[in-house]
């Protein structure tokens, strides 16, 4: 019985090819590229729209981890990296949609801008509503114009972080732990309409990767 455990183990060919793609950078990147390509490919050349329909449901039905194992570690204005933020933004209504609410419309009410009207939401804009402008957004990726779609996501950003700076505002004496993560909520949603407006522009000149 003991020798047992002293025996090599036996792995397929496969497996150290696996390993190494696993532990390399540009192999992992060579993944992310090649799979968001063909997926964006697969569906937006599937005329029935059944695909899409999977891909929009696909975060809320299996999680998102296999998504971040494919994606996340792109970079912010390439392809993959842009699907990657739209599905944190997906995520993120559906994992809490009554905060998602109120600093939607926290922001719609004291930003100065179109953002709102270029995302597209009702105003005021209840929880459901705002799931069904992120899947729109996606359905719009899959289907539609790529760019648009993007800076309707951009935008919807945009407002939310306006929401979220306001709202550590109100915060900042009462809850000050409280205001620093509506705080970092908003910078993150601004670095991520940034990096979504430029992916848009990239995808117009026919460079985004």
């Amino acid at each position: 019985m003991p020798e047992q455990f002293h025996r090599p183990v036996r792995r397929p060919p496969s497996a150290f090819d696996n390993l190494v793609a696993r532990a390399d950078p540009a192999e992992q990147s060579r993944v992310a590229h090649a799979t968001a390509s063909a997926l964006l490919e697969r569906a937006r050349t599937d005329e029935s729209g059944a695909v899409t329909e999977r891909l929009i449901g696909f975060a809320a039905e299996h999680g998102i981890d296999e998504i971040a194992e494919l994606w996340s570690h792109a970079p912010a204005r390439s392809l993959p990296g842009a699907l990657w933020r739209l599905y944190l933004l997906q995520v993120a209504i559906r994992s809490d949609a009554a905060l998602t609410a109120l600093l939607y419309e926290r922001g719609r009410v004291e930003l100065r801008s179109a953002d709102a009207v270029v995302a597209g939401a009702p105003a005021p804009a209840n929880p459901d509503e705002l799931v069904q402008l992120v899947d729109a957004i996606l359905r719009g990726v899959f289907r539609g114009d790529f760019a648009i779609a993007l800076e309707r996501a951009a935008a919807y950003c945009r407002v939310q972080a306006s929401g979220a700076t306001h709202l550590a505002d109100d915060y900042e004496r009462s809850e000050t732990d409280r205001a620093s993560e509506l705080t970092r909520r908003a910078l993150r949603l601004t670095t991520y309409a940034e990096d979504l407006t430029a992916a848009a522009g990239a995808w117009r000149r026919g460079n985004l990767v």
